[in-house]
């Protein structure tokens, strides 16, 4: 790792040094260069400035945790200094926590022995980033991959993130996993369905196993992840939806309906929809009343030498009286007409 330069001839050495950045690019209307060639140069090129971006951020993040844990030991207490200094160097303060955090994470990767530190120019800085919020099982097999020299990006990540989730996960079938493991079922299409039947509860996970299991196919697990998504949110929604508690349905028996018609979805969006009804109507009664007491303690406070102030109750009065008006639009020709009613413990 690069030592940091100790007095100022070390550091005019280490600025005499600078990193060259100065490519030869090609002229983009040269039609002699092959487009593969092409393609090769630009990438290249791309790939030293994300080495280049990451080591920097991450030496940035070291210099302000530092700065930071000075001012916490001998600052006034609240920050003021880092605050000033971040100011002087135009860094908002999500920026410096940002670095911070970044260089956390390649520090603790380094201290426990995953990442050499020569292997972190294999990373693009967004792939580095991935990592250190990644769960440590992935870190270890993207390290490993790093140490090798592979080259990491986002992409990367995200293929051997998937097939962790897929491969380690006890809700997906042993018959899939093994095609998974072959290559002929692709593990990016099983994480999102382990994502979906993890929020579902152990009844309702057995026929989307059995669906996988007797069509273990791409367009089968789409479907299945599919329905997962869908009968989560019914759940979810049925559970917040007071009317269905009040009323005499049987949600499960609903459930199966809706499965075996094959409108599950649509019976979701019903469900999500009624409760959102639901909090919509709660909120608007909340602030009815709100405006009310504001609308009576106003016209307490006014009187005949307020005659503007009086116009904007008159107007108001649309919107706190029993019958709420709301036109539609510009015109006033569609107006929506509300009666609140409550009962009398109100």
């Amino acid at each position: 790792m690069a030592e940091v330069p100790q007095s100022t001839a070390e550091l005019a050495a280490v600025l005499e040094q600078p990193v060259d950045l100065n490519f030869q690019l090609p002229d983009p209307e040269d039609e002699e260069i092959l487009e593969y060639d092409f393609q090769q140069i630009m990438d290249n090129a791309w790939q030293v400035c994300d080495r280049f971006d990451l080591q920097t951020e991450i030496w940035r993040g070291r210099i302000l945790r530092i700065v930071r844990d000075r001012e916490k030991k001998g600052g006034d207490g609240r920050g003021t200094g880092f605050l000033n200094w971040l100011k002087l160097r135009e860094i908002s303060k999500s920026q410096a926590y940002s670095l911070i955090e970044l260089a956390n994470s390649a520090d603790t990767l380094l201290a426990e022995g995953k990442l050499d530190p020569d292997a972190i120019r294999n990373f693009s800085k967004r792939a580095f980033i991935e990592t250190a919020k990644s769960s440590p099982e992935v870190q270890q097999l993207v390290t490993d991959a790093a140490q090798k020299g592979d080259r990491i990006t986002r992409r990367e990540v995200k293929q051997l993130a998937d097939e962790w989730t897929a491969m380690s996960s006890e809700l997906i079938p042993d018959e899939v996993k093994e095609k998974a493991s072959s290559g002929t079922m692709p593990a990016r299409f099983l994480a999102p369905l382990v994502k979906e039947m993890e929020k579902l509860p152990e009844s309702h996970l057995k026929p989307l196993q059995q669906a996988v299991i007797d069509n273990p196919d791409v367009d089968t697990v789409k479907q299945v992840t599919s329905d997962a998504r869908s009968l989560s949110k019914y759940l979810d929604a049925a559970a917040q939806v007071q009317t269905l508690q009040h009323g005499a349905v049987d949600m499960a028996m609903a459930l199966e309906e809706a499965l075996r018609l094959d409108c599950l979805n649509t019976a979701a969006d019903l469900v999500k929809q009624a409760s959102a009804l639901e909090q919509t109507v709660g909120k608007l009664y909340t602030t009815w009343k709100r405006l009310g007491s504001l609308s009576d303690r106003l016209y307490v406070d006014t009187g005949a030498s307020t005659p503007n102030l009086r116009s904007l109750l008159n107007c108001i009065d649309r919107l706190t009286s029993e019958v709420i008006e709301v036109p539609l639009d510009d015109t006033g020709e569609q107006v929506v007409r509300l009666r609140v009613m409550t009962d009398s413990n109100s």
